[in-house]
């Protein structure tokens, strides 16, 4: 098993820092989402789906 970790350690450690951003990525949506920030980053007052992705209250 030790054998393994030391030659893959490469691998692993990329595979380590991927998983690292994907986590941050969606976090960051996810915490976007609920503070009702747009996806996009433009605005809505120009989309076409204004209306669609963020009802009237």
């Amino acid at each position: 098993m030790i054998t393994w970790i030391v030659s893959n350690i490469g691998t692993i450690v990329v595979a380590l820092i991927v998983a690292g951003v994907l986590t941050a990525i969606v976090i960051s949506v996810v915490r976007d989402k609920k503070a009702g920030k747009s996806s996009c980053g433009c605005g809505c007052a120009n989309c076409a789906m204004k209306g669609q992705c963020h009802k009237e209250r």
